[in-house]
């Protein structure tokens, strides 16, 4: 979820003491720093790439149901469907931890501080609860539940009908796919930060359009697939 602390947020009196004795910081800032570069970094590897993947993989709705199912539910050997399963859900239980850690101890300033940077982190934040709640009905409806109850993921013909007749799904999915990809698109920025990729002033300047470059990009790719899907349900 979302990275760094809010420009303008005043520092506690713990930390103020650790700067103020040579600039060392504490075991805590230790710590923060450290879980913050893991979980960028769970963010985007695996997590961030296989979305990537994903995204594309639904795009070959516009090729019919059984290209859709091939690519998107069809796995060529039930070891490798388990592990998919692990190194995406594993990552992602972990960041959700970590992200809603942050989202109770963090608070945006957005009224003391009106800066962009400080209105992304606000988004951030946003998107990473609305990511949560869509991701958490995306995975219940189209890989647990129909498991569950049919022992296999829910059918094209299924997703592609309840995107035309059913209007609560196709906002649900629009504005879930909307979230992911502002979500990673900034997550990818604050990673290359995070990680010292580009550490000065120009450099975050130039990377700024290269990400909203692949905000575009996402949200294109991601409403396509679910266009795709709705044309198919007619």
């Amino acid at each position: 979820m979302g990275h760094g602390r809010a420009r303008g947020t005043p520092r506690s009196p713990a930390a103020e003491s650790s700067l103020a004795v040579g600039g060392a910081p504490s075991p805590r800032q230790r710590s923060s720093f450290v879980g913050s570069r893991l979980a960028s970094a769970l963010a985007l590897f695996p997590l961030g790439a296989w979305t990537v993947a994903h995204i594309w993989h639904n795009l070959s709705a516009f090729d019919g149901a059984q290209a859709w199912q091939a690519s998107v539910t069809g796995y060529p050997h039930p070891f490798a469907e388990a592990m998919t399963a692990i190194v995406v859900l594993l990552p992602l239980v972990l960041h959700t931890i970590w992200g809603l850690g942050r989202l109770a101890t963090s608070r945006p300033n957005n009224f003391r501080y009106s800066s962009y940077g400080n209105l992304k982190y606000l988004l951030q934040r946003l998107s990473a609860v609305g990511v949560l709640l869509f991701l958490g009905a995306h995975l219940w409806l189209a890989m647990i539940q129909p498991r569950l109850e049919t022992g296999q993921a829910e059918p094209f013909a299924d997703i592609a009908h309840e995107m035309r007749h059913h209007w609560p799904t196709l906002a649900t999915y629009l504005l879930g796919t909307l979230g992911i990809s502002y979500h990673l698109a900034n997550g990818t920025h604050t990673f290359c930060m995070t990680w010292g990729v580009v550490s000065s002033r120009r450099g975050m300047l130039r990377l700024e359009p290269v990400a909203v470059g692949l905000f575009v990009l996402l949200l294109a790719m991601s409403w396509g697939a679910v266009y795709a899907l709705w044309a198919a349900g007619a």
